[in-house]
């Protein structure tokens, strides 16, 4: 934001004391490129507006800035004296002042309310590619157009809140009418704008004609805009001004291809000019080279016209130019001039734009782009006839109008295609109409039962105006609908993912109703006196009781937690969802705010027992009484039976484990009901035989000693059956280049219909076949519909992305062959440096058979012997976003189909990424040649045991994992205190290559 003023010193002063600046001065230390400053205060001040640090403590918390030599210049502020600052000085001596950072070549680096280097960007299609949001440009966007000419900039901010969630990195705002007062409704827009933190987060990019309307535009900018556009046209002196002023307020600049005699059309006139703009700029005016950006003019093909054939080409030719003869530019365009001759058949343009990128973009260097993010499509992508047509015509291959003439007739095909799916919509429209002559009450009950969110608002008002009370609609038409959904489900004559595409029409009926419910309150206290800011807007008298749900601490899972909750909800349970990671404290102080019925506790990671237990010790010593109810892939009946129930099991509080969400109505409705001792007596008199069962067991069942079990390991001949040959490349590679529809046909699907509890019964487990099941293939063939549009959305609009980092090393197991030691080189395993060490475990618990006693070290060569060890992690990205934004939609159907389709896509990038790495990355299968359920059975040589299973069960070895792989540097995932994977679609593993390995 202020780098161009080119300060003498920055800093930091007042607000806080310095230990509270540290975070902020180390990330100022390494940018700055002058000196650095902190005055501090002495502390935050007391109750009584006082600073209670000492001269020595103010010192002390100072110490850190001079032992990382992070300031050049430091004093202190509020609450500091003269003695403060001597013992400031006297630390300060012993230390060296900061050295000012390299920063390297120059960078274009913009700013909004957050930091951009365009250099570092890569777009939602994996292009390093600056996307420039353009749906809020006149030009652009009828609809932004009516909204400004309305003077309605609330709903024209939404567009800008969609195009950043959508992948813009840069918003273009461009108000150009000849019927709007420009200058006004830039600075109108601009100013609403940086107060919106989800808009004003991004760079702007200000467009307009008139030099004076994004003059007035930048002046309400903070951080560092792009201004679009200036040009030679103008005349060299006035070009000059231009660019002096605006390098003045510190923007940077889109300069077009235009000069005194006009629009750049070819190759060579658009370097000419863009050439003559560089050294204008960069020699007379000493603008910043890196701040530059040229747009060389994107100009229309498939016009018909034969001059305008090349128009691609001579763009994309041109872009490659520029920038070897202008170095640190930045090259941009407005991709949809390009199509503009075929506007109306979207398929068609996306198609165009797509190949023009991906071309410009990795064969020339095309850095920025206004484009609409959203209807972006991956190169990889596009049907194999729209793109070989697109190719031609913007590559202008083919004789004369070849490549326009099979453009024009795939256009018509594309025309006749929409018309048909105009006529099949209207068909649908028309028979979905059966159900819509009924009146309000019987269409909200209907909608409900049948899970049709498409109508609730029209009908729900209809229904409260035909209602003396706003919650009389939801006593008698809602509820009635949910108890006819819950009642379905309890037979099994329903299942979850309709109860929750239920539970969204519930869910948006209530939100509607909620205002003039509390509206109405607040009137009926008037009317009695009282004052209407004292109602209670916590009223839980109309609920069947009140549950709290919490992923515990170290655990980000929450899916099935969230199933469970819907489910509740949908019968007319409250539900406080406080989320995951909640350690003990935060659970037990959240039921007491409440004043919950329920507590229920969910986990995936079998860390997550060991808190479960710690919970239920901490209830039973601060003397909860409510039922503790637990849940979660990882939990079992048995485990909750022997070590958590012991621990806090009373018939007035039982502990209970609740296998799913169609269990869940049943405990909770049986704890909270008339019957709850008769049930809880079941219940402990259940638990108490399975604790006698299993310490019976424990008795009959032996382990061996551990000296025993390593005589009995498996003994590989690695002369006979050698180690596979050394990887192709040793070290760390970051995978971010695999979409999403890279790894579709990866994808294991079984495991996503036990996530919304459907099973089929033998011989119809498994998918496909469970379609075929007569109890719940229906239902799986809609479900499994649903999740393929929403699949299909995804990979179109980008908003989950795929990343992760593979480790190659050269291993060794141990000398006691119970470890597995790697090394960084073959020349550090010569010297004996050792990276890391992989503690494995050993088989202990006795065996019938002669079956060796296993461990993972086995399956690597000893010293002596040049074997490997291959380790991966990935993550799917942007599931978070997606809940966010369904869970404001009121959506949970849409949520949970976005987590279970995360963890997915995440399950089909490990498989993708493991053929990669068995083909080519390490290669030592490179004639493999295994179908894609091959793959989901395990025929492959090697194997890929992940920390915390039970071939590997020790979690703690994921931290030795991100250490090597630099997880969290390289790829932006991070480790939970419990060691659980963020973002919780995650995957690692380790990748063993030797024939004889097994799991």
């Amino acid at each position: 934001s202020i780098r161009h003023a080119k300060p003498m010193c920055v800093g930091l002063n007042c607000a806080l004391g310095a230990q509270h600046m540290v975070p902020f001065v180390e990330r100022l230390s390494k940018v700055v490129e002058c000196f650095m400053h902190v005055y501090s205060n002495a502390g935050l001040p007391n109750a009584m507006g006082g600073y209670d640090d000492t001269p020595e403590d103010m010192a002390e918390h100072n110490k850190v800035f001079f032992e990382k030599g992070w300031l050049n210049m430091v004093g202190g502020c509020c609450g500091s004296t003269p003695q403060h600052i001597k013992a400031i000085r006297e630390m300060s001596s012993a230390y060296e002042p900061r050295k000012l950072p390299d920063v390297g070549r120059p960078k274009m680096w913009l700013s909004g309310l957050e930091d951009l280097v365009v250099d570092d960007v890569v777009n939602h299609l994996g292009y390093p590619f600056l996307n420039v949001g353009e749906r809020c440009n006149i030009s652009g966007s009828i609809r932004f157009k009516k909204l400004m000419m309305a003077g309605d900039y609330g709903t024209a901010m939404d567009i800008a809140k969609k195009q950043v969630e959508d992948g813009a990195h840069v918003i273009d705002i461009n108000v150009d009418d000849g019927m709007l007062d420009g200058l006004a409704a830039m600075q109108k827009f601009v100013k609403i704008a940086v107060t919106e933190p989800e808009v004003s987060k991004v760079p702007f990019m200000l467009d307009a004609s008139k030099f004076d309307i994004v003059l007035a535009g930048l002046k309400w900018c903070q951080g560092k805009c792009i201004i679009n556009s200036i040009s030679l046209k103008v005349g060299e002196e006035l070009f000059k001004e231009q660019a002096t002023l605006l390098k003045k307020h510190g923007a940077a600049i889109v300069v077009m291809a235009f000069d005194e005699d006009g629009q750049a059309a070819t190759e060579d006139e658009k370097l000419r000019i863009c050439k003559r703009s560089y050294d204008v700029l960069v020699n007379d005016v000493k603008f910043p080279p890196e701040d530059i950006i040229f747009d060389p003019n994107v100009l229309t093909i498939g016009t018909g016209m034969e001059e305008h054939n090349n128009y691609g080409v001579d763009f994309i030719n041109a872009t490659k130019r520029i920038k070897e003869e202008c170095p640190y530019v930045k090259i941009s365009g407005g991709i949809s001039n390009l199509s503009f001759g075929f506007r109306g058949v979207t398929k068609i343009r996306e198609s165009i734009h797509s190949v023009f990128l991906h071309h410009a973009i990795l064969e020339s260097g095309m850095d920025v782009g206004i484009v609409n993010a959203h209807e972006m499509i991956a190169f990889s992508e596009l049907d194999p006839e729209f793109k070989a047509t697109s190719e031609n015509l913007v590559l202008n291959l083919g004789k004369g109008e070849e490549a326009c003439e099979a453009m024009l007739e795939l256009t018509k095909k594309e025309k006749a295609a929409i018309e048909l799916r105009k006529k099949g919509g209207t068909a649908a429209a028309v028979k979905e109409k059966s159900w819509r002559d009924f009146d309000a009450i019987k269409r909200l009950e209907h909608a409900l039962v049948n899970g049709i969110s498409q109508y609730v608002i029209p009908d729900v008002e209809e229904a409260r105006q035909g209602a003396e009370k706003p919650l009389h609609v939801i006593e008698g038409p809602l509820m009635d609908g949910m108890n006819v959904v819950g009642d379905l489900f309890g037979a099994g004559k329903m299942f979850l993912p309709q109860v929750i595409k239920s539970a969204r029409v519930m869910k948006k009926a209530v939100a509607y109703l909620l205002p003039f419910m509390e509206e109405e309150k607040k009137e009926a206290m008037i009317a009695k006196g009282l004052d209407p800011n004292d109602f209670d807007e916590n009223d839980d008298s109309n609920y069947a009781g009140k549950v709290l749900m919490a992923t515990v601490k170290g655990d980000v899972h929450d899916i099935g937690k969230n199933i469970v909750a819907v489910v509740l909800g949908c019968n007319n349970y409250k539900v406080y969802d406080i989320g995951v990671m909640c350690s003990c404290e935060k659970i037990l102080a959240a039921a007491k705010e409440y004043d919950v019925d329920v507590i229920g506790l969910s986990g995936l990671i079998t860390p997550s027992l060991d808190e479960m237990v710690d919970v239920a010790k901490e209830m039973s010593k601060l003397g909860f009484k409510q039922p503790l109810l637990i849940g979660g892939a990882t939990t079992s009946k048995m485990h909750t039976a022997v070590k958590v129930s012991p621990n806090y099991f009373s018939l007035e509080h039982p502990v209970i484990h609740v296998l799913d969400a169609s269990r869940s109505v049943t405990v909770v409705s049986s704890l909270l009901g008339a019957n709850k001792e008769e049930f809880t007596t079941d219940i402990m008199e259940e638990y108490d035989e399975m604790r006698e069962d299993y310490y019976a067991g424990l008795e009959d069942r032996y382990f061996l000693d551990f000296d025993k079990a390593k005589d009995q390991k498996i003994k590989i001949d690695f002369d006979a059956v050698p180690p596979a040959p050394a990887p192709k490349k040793l070290g760390l590679t970051v995978i971010d280049y695999v979409s999403l529809a890279d790894v579709v046909p990866y994808m294991d699907w079984n495991p996503f219909f036990q996530t919304w509890e459907l099973r089929g019964r033998y011989p119809n487990r498994g998918y496909p076949k469970i379609f075929k099941d007569e109890a719940v293939g229906s239902e799986a063939k809609k479900l499994f519909d649903d999740a393929q549009a929403m699949m299909n959305e995804i990979i179109k609009d980008g908003s989950m992305s795929l990343k992760g980092v593979v480790g190659l090393f050269a291993a060794n197991s141990s000398a006691d062959g119970e470890d597995v030691h790697i090394y960084e080189s073959e020349e550090a395993r010569a010297s004996g440096d050792i990276l890391a060490t992989y503690c494995m475990l050993r088989q202990q618990a006795e065996k019938e058979s002669e079956d060796p006693y296993l461990s993972q070290a086995d399956f690597v060569a000893p010293a002596g012997y040049k074997d490997h060890l291959g380790m991966f992690a990935v993550s799917c990205f942007g599931c978070g976003d997606l809940v966010d934004k369904y869970e404001a939609d009121n959506d949970d159907y849409s949520k949970i189909m976005a987590q279970a389709l995360a963890d997915r896509f995440v399950e089909a990038f490990a498989e993708y990424l493991h053929r990669e790495i068995r083909t080519e990355m390490w290669g030592y299968a490179p004639d493999e040649n295994l179908a894609e359920e091959d793959l989901l059975k395990i025929k492959y040589a090697g194997i890929r045991p992940a920390p915390g299973y039970p071939s590997q069960p020790d979690h703690t070895e994921k931290s030795t994992m991100w250490e090597v792989i630099k997880a969290k540097e390289l790829a932006g995932m991070e480790l939970s205190e419990s060691l659980s994977m963020l973002p919780a679609s995650s995957v690692s593993a380790l990748v063993f290559a030797h024939p004889e390995s097994q799991y």
